[in-house]
């Protein structure tokens, strides 16, 4: 067969993988051989996720150490998508948000092999870490993910209590101790500027226009939980300024986290938390939102712009469905996919479009 995506192939020996499948939550990497391109790789696996770590398919968290020349440190995400039918919403949506011009991980459809057995279609992901950094040439400096929903940038939890700390749903991927103080200040800034002086005092914390393309990004995808976690925030080195970077978005395009059709009309075009409803209380910024959303809808946003995209990763990824032991037999409704997802990108446009009036 012709292969039109690389095959990658992983090798653990028995008493690891024991170990592995006996403790789905264990962090310590496992010593592991990958293969890419011809060339092996001593690494060290884990699984990865939250609820997806129940999945019969499991995603993998592969650390290639402190060895492996070019790769030594990095660390990438071999993503299952078992609740994604299509298998493409994760990278279809990392791709849009570089196309409005926001930054994104980079990502490819891989083959995995583990023992020489196949265990399906994976999405390759880079880390969001001081690699991906140096990639894009942004200068140095800390990352948090947001990995529960907790990360909401307000004093209280979604049940409306207390938080217990300020950095509660965050945790560190690249910094010292003392950034955590930053990530402190810009919650409690959101949270106590008054409503006079919000608009030119966040601008001290946060590079609003980044934070504006990114929310048009999670508002045209409607990811629900993109809003109050998977997330990273980055603080600049040079400007001081956080940022987002969209992580774990295959519940987007009409679908959940549970693989189950999300209505079009689910996200209100305003989104949600509580940053997110400051900006847009500032007229200036609410503005800026408009005109940017307005213009990704007519230009980025649109069924003639995605259609051939999506139609180019099918054909990339059909042929390895039937190879896929936990998806072989669904290949029916991953061929009626494609239509799902275009119609969800016409209704979710035009809803969107109707809606821009309630930003003026």
């Amino acid at each position: 067969m012709q292969h039109n995506i690389p095959t990658i192939s992983i090798f653990i020996e028995p008493k690891h993988l024991e170990v592995l499948e006996s403790d789905v939550w264990n962090e310590e990497p496992l010593p592991a051989k990958l293969v890419a391109d011809h060339i092996p790789y001593e690494v060290g696996i884990t699984y990865r996720g939250d609820h997806i770590r129940n999945f019969l398919k499991k995603s993998y968290r592969i650390d290639f150490g402190t060895f492996n020349g070019k790769f030594a440190g990095r660390e990438i995400h071999l993503n299952a998508e078992y609740c994604d039918p299509s298998f493409i919403r994760n990278k279809l949506s990392f791709d849009f948000f570089q196309t409005i011009g926001s930054h994104s991980p980079d990502c490819k459809h891989v083959f995995i092999e583990l023992n020489g057995e196949p265990m399906g279609i994976y999405l390759q992901l880079e880390s969001v870490d001081e690699w991906f950094l140096q990639k894009r040439k942004l200068p140095y400096g800390p990352i948090f993910y947001a990995t529960e929903y907790l990360a909401n940038f307000s004093l209280l939890t979604p049940e409306h209590n207390p938080k217990t700390s300020l950095l509660s749903g965050y945790v560190r991927k690249l910094g010292e101790d003392e950034d955590d103080l930053d990530l402190e200040v810009l919650i409690y800034k959101i949270n106590t500027i008054s409503r006079k002086d919000f608009g030119e005092e966040i601008t001290k914390y946060l590079d609003v226009k980044k934070y504006l393309l990114w929310l048009c990004g999670v508002v045209c995808t409607q990811n629900y939980d993109g809003f109050i976690h998977n997330y990273a925030l980055y603080r600049n080195g040079e400007d001081g300024l956080f940022q987002m970077i969209p992580w774990d978005y295959d519940a987007t395009w009409g679908r959940d986290w549970d693989g189950e059709i999300m209505e079009y009309n689910y996200v209100p075009i305003e989104g949600y938390n509580t940053l997110t409803a400051r900006l847009l209380d500032v007229k200036e910024y609410r503005d800026q939102y408009r005109l940017l959303l307005e213009e990704i809808l007519e230009t980025s946003f649109t069924t003639a712009a995605l259609e051939p995209k999506i139609t180019n990763l099918y054909r990339q990824i059909r042929p390895y469905i039937t190879l896929d032991p936990y998806k072989k037999m669904s290949i029916d409704l991953f061929d009626n996919e494609r239509e799902s997802i275009l119609r969800f990108i016409s209704d979710r446009n035009s809803y969107l479009q109707e809606h821009l009036k309630d930003l003026k």
